[in-house]
């Protein structure tokens, strides 16, 4: 994979402050939530320990601990904020302009850039070992579904189709954009395939435009 391909990380890297330097609590919280997010998308939740949090984190467990009172805890938080990403992020694309090809493509683009951040936080929330967990299963399940809501919107104001077909219609595309962008980071991983995230976006962009445009919006002539 070149250096292209993945967006920079957000975070810094994993070093933390010396212990004993005191932060404002929303700058800790913050920074616990970075370190944790090291540990889980490299690990998941089960192999997560939270003793490697703290280290990461360069405090004690016990602060640790004030601020989220055990791992699950700590699991969910960040996988609020991560779900929170993704779905602002399919927000701002479909806000960004008018022009439905356009939305289709930037939509696109917003899960593959997701998938692709180097922080990985899209493993918590799509690949995520703790599913059978009713809290992690309902905060994955909303990605789905604010997502397609916002989709559904769009088509229900552009067509004519009743509301949920317009939804069936949303749900498709949000699992074309979270699936390919999966199936394109394996094979970068694996180096079986040289296709670039842009390259990678815009070729299943085109696909779902092509067939989401074959509903006419109301405004055109019959």
């Amino acid at each position: 994979m070149t250096s292209t391909d993945r967006l920079p990380s957000q975070a810094e890297p994993a070093t933390g402050p010396a212990r004993g330097v005191r932060l404002p609590r929303k700058a800790r919280r913050a920074q616990l939530l970075d370190s944790a997010l090291e540990v889980f998308a490299g690990q998941g939740f089960h192999a997560a320990a939270m003793d490697e949090i703290a280290d990461r984190a360069g405090v004690s467990k016990p602060v640790l601990y004030q601020h989220f009172p055990g791992k699950l805890d700590l699991y969910l938080a960040l996988l609020d904020q991560s779900c929170d990403t993704i779905i602002e992020a399919t927000r701002r694309a479909l806000g960004a302009t008018e022009d439905n090809k356009a939305r289709v493509a930037a939509t696109m683009s917003a899960f593959y850039d997701y998938v692709a951040s180097e922080e990985g936080a899209f493993r918590l929330v799509f690949e995520s070992d703790l599913t059978n967990e009713p809290a992690v299963r309902q905060r994955v399940d909303r990605v789905t579904e604010e997502c397609s809501s916002l989709i559904t919107e769009v088509i229900s104001e552009d067509t004519s189709l009743p509301t949920e077909q317009a939804r069936l219609l949303a749900v498709s595309l949000v699992g074309m954009a979270q699936v390919s962008a999966r199936y394109w980071l394996s094979t970068q991983d694996d180096g079986s395939s040289s296709t670039s995230r842009a390259d990678a976006a815009a070729l299943v962009s085109g696909l779902a435009w092509r067939g989401i445009r074959g509903y006419p919006r109301t405004d055109e002539p019959s």
